[in-house]
């Protein structure tokens, strides 16, 4: 990622207009959409689980089913994203979001519910990389964009401060299905904000390679899928599935060898600090969704606590995500996003030592929160820095599928945790959180030793 700051025009300090400010709001809650969907849910795993008689396989895929078609479309979303008018997509994927919302209230039984998770995992993915082609084209001044990314990741943030006790207190009062209807509301308002002319995007002429993002979709649900049945020990069908992957991956290669439109930007790819850059992006949503899956089976499972004190229990690791994204936007604007990116994954590997060692050593709740309010403002550092990061390196004309790229591995990193972390349950809850501190480890490592890249003219 890049060091350099150079100075912007003036124009980029002046503030926005009206009607720009009110696009990036409702392009913020559009986001705050998608992440709320991913932190309503855990807290009503138990749950779901007694009514539906689910496994913790299908509790895993009523998670990864959303996280999977999300990651996995992504790319092609980012891509479409700048051929087609990133706000059409925006607006698409926002109502398509909306309905599937309402439909999984009434899910009569859990393949009814998996199916609607992916569709709404698809329409998250049109929204995602095309905001943030919308916020490249309303705010063009590197400083100024680092404020609206700011704004941005603090409303969506949000989502995960309310996300935990929302949902504890829906599902108190009405049960799991309850947590899906909160979405239809906010859908609405987010249709009536992005409405007029200061969000319409360019259309661009790029070809999308559709046999290329199918390869690409199948690489990721394949995984996933090998990673949870091992974890159910369920050998065979990891087997089929791991072999399935590797065919998958090979036909990916061949396929971009030759591609006049590759999925993946080959430019961005080819420099190390983008690399390890994404690696820190994965690294992030690996401990942070891979941890609200797991923690609230041991606060309501282990520790007896009921949904609404399981959602209470969450927010040392949820103020953060809207007090710190404005003081990281600033810094990103005066240093760069490098330091906030490194000090980030900082505190995600020390969260997750702390976290596990509060179950090992069974330290009680002050532990927890020491190890949840690290975890929280390591997050609330790395991903807007990471996003400021991308987006000033993306080419012309290219935001949309480097906000994909960058989404992706994003929820690349979030579908692994669950499924890993989710797996190594079995071993233990505290084994998993350690899983979780050494991969932000490794990639605080990798990011330090890597040298870091310039802006995009």
């Amino acid at each position: 990622m890049t060091l350099v700051n150079p100075s912007p025009p003036r124009a980029a300090y002046e503030h926005p207009a009206p009607g720009r400010a009110r696009a990036l709001t409702g392009i913020s809650l559009g986001y705050f959409m998608v992440l709320l969907d991913m932190t309503v849910l855990p807290v009503a795993e138990p749950d779901l689980a007694s009514s539906l008689g689910t496994s913790m396989a299908g509790l895993q895929w009523a998670t990864t089913g959303y996280t999977t078609a999300f990651a996995a479309l992504l790319l092609s979303a980012g891509a479409a994203a700048d051929r087609f008018g990133a706000e059409r997509l925006f607006r698409l994927g926002t109502t398509v979001f909306t309905l599937a919302s309402l439909l999984s209230a009434v899910a009569p039984a859990l393949w009814t519910l998996l199916l609607l998770r992916a569709v709404s995992g698809v329409a998250a993915a049109a929204c995602v990389p095309a905001s943030l082609a919308m916020i490249a084209q309303l705010y063009p001044g590197p400083a100024a964009r680092a404020r609206a990314v700011s704004t941005w990741a603090a409303i969506s943030g949000a989502a995960v401060a309310t996300g935990p006790i929302v949902g504890g207190a829906l599902v108190a009062a009405a049960g799991w299905r309850s947590v899906f209807l909160v979405n239809v509301p906010i859908g609405l308002l987010v249709l009536s904000l992005t409405r007029g002319r200061s969000v319409v995007c360019p259309r661009g002429d790029r070809r999308i390679d559709w046999p290329a993002q199918l390869a690409a979709a199948a690489v990721l649900a394949l995984l996933t899928d090998a990673l949870i049945a091992a974890g159910e020990r369920g050998w065979g069908h990891a087997a089929w599935s791991s072999a399935g992957f590797a065919v998958s991956v090979l036909a990916l290669w061949a396929r971009e060898r030759r591609s006049t439109a590759p999925v993946l930007n080959r430019a961005l790819l080819r420099s190390a600090a983008v690399r390890a850059g994404l690696l820190a992006a994965a690294a992030s949503n690996f401990a942070l969704t891979g941890g609200l899956f797991v923690l609230p089976l041991l606060l309501q499972r282990e520790w007896h606590l009921d949904p609404l004190e399981t959602g209470l229990a969450f927010l040392p690791l949820t103020v953060p995500f809207v007090a710190n994204p404005p003081v990281t936007g600033r810094i990103v604007a005066r240093v760069g996003p490098r330091r906030p990116i490194l000090a980030g994954l900082g505190l995600l590997a020390a969260g997750g030592v702390a976290l596990a060692g509060a179950v090992f050593a069974d330290g009680g709740y002050p532990w927890l929160a020491v190890g949840l309010l690290l975890t929280g403002f390591g997050v609330s550092f790395v991903l807007p820095a990471l996003v400021a990061a991308m987006v000033s390196v993306a080419p012309p004309g290219t935001a949309g599928a480097v906000g994909g790229l960058l989404n992706a591995v994003r929820q690349v990193g979030a579908t692994l945790g669950v499924a890993s972390m989710g797996a190594a349950v079995a071993a233990g809850t505290g084994w998993a959180l350690l899983v979780s501190a050494g991969c932000c480890a490794v990639a605080l490592l990798v990011f330090a030793f890597t040298r870091p890249v310039a802006p995009a003219p």
